[in-house]
């Protein structure tokens, strides 16, 4: 927290499926289910280990682990490790899971749905991305709707959840303060994404929730030598753009309302416009 009051220990707590006791923040390779670490993981201190650890990565599991306990951007470190340990009055017998929040779902897959980052009480408490909370049912009740989630609901790591044809990702690995990151921390984490975009062999389809999420798919596809078309293609509901590959088919980005709560209770994004916007992208991992 940018004003965080002083922390004290906290006494492991039982995880919601397991019963097995956790620490707030979870150490890597502690039993955590799902968790793709262990306590050899190396772990990403400053930028420059950020892109040496991203583009080591052999495969998405090995990406996976080393995203999970990533330790870059120190002012995120403390505030996610802060939360994890004050919690909230709902979560308080909870562990949290504290970390940040890798790329998860079908490692075959032709979308990618593009966040934002964790939530405070979602993601960094149940260890998995949109998990755990308001914006997560949204997204999670879509999928299944579309064939894609084997469950309607993902209520944390564990629980049975599994993706198919679709993964999910957000460009900043852990929860920010007020859901904000700093432009610096944006960029140091933007190696991760960039790895993960490689590691997909099947990728047609970047499904951006909202402008930053859209903002982010772009500046990945510069990165990556894409063609990206001038002037910038401007966010919107429904938009599309085909980002051009050398030597290999085009990736389609496609821009979705993001699944806050701000959009969901004033009706900005209905179930109806999800779901279209949703088929819009499968049919186009399918043209």
């Amino acid at each position: 927290m940018d004003n965080a009051p002083e922390s004290h220990p906290v006494p492991a707590l039982p995880h919601p499926l397991t019963g097995q006791r956790f620490p707030s923040p979870v150490p890597p390779g502690t039993g955590w289910p799902e968790d793709p670490a262990t306590a050899d993981t190396p772990v990403a201190r400053r930028d420059s280990s950020v892109r040496r650890l991203s583009r080591g990565s052999g495969n998405l599991a090995e990406l996976e682990a080393r995203q999970s306990v990533c330790a870059a951007c120190p002012r995120l470190v403390s505030w996610r490790e802060e939360v994890a340990r004050t919690g909230r009055r709902a979560y308080r017998g909870q562990p949290y899971w504290g970390r940040p929040i890798p790329g998860w779902g079908d490692p075959l897959a032709s979308l990618l749905v593009v966040g934002l980052a964790p939530a405070a009480h979602g993601g960094n408490r149940t260890g998995r991305v949109f998990t755990g909370d308001r914006s997560g049912d949204w997204i999670f009740a879509a999928l299944h709707r579309a064939g894609y989630a084997s469950q309607e609901r993902s209520e944390i790591a564990g629980d049975g959840q599994s993706l198919s044809g679709v993964r999910i990702a957000a460009p900043v690995r852990c929860a920010p303060p007020d859901n904000k990151p700093l432009p610096s921390e944006r960029d140091a984490c933007a190696p991760w994404l960039d790895r993960e975009l490689e590691l997909l062999p099947h990728l047609r389809v970047m499904l951006a929730l909202g402008t930053f999420a859209w903002d982010s798919a772009l500046r990945a596809a510069r990165r990556a030598g894409w063609t990206v078309p001038v002037p910038r293609p401007r966010f919107g509901h429904g938009a599309q753009v085909e980002l051009l590959r050398p030597g290999a088919p085009g990736i389609w980005l496609v821009g979705c309302y993001h699944v806050s709560q701000q959009n969901t209770f004033t009706g900005r994004l209905t179930e109806e416009m999800l779901d279209s916007v949703i088929a819009q992208a499968g049919a186009l991992t399918r043209s």
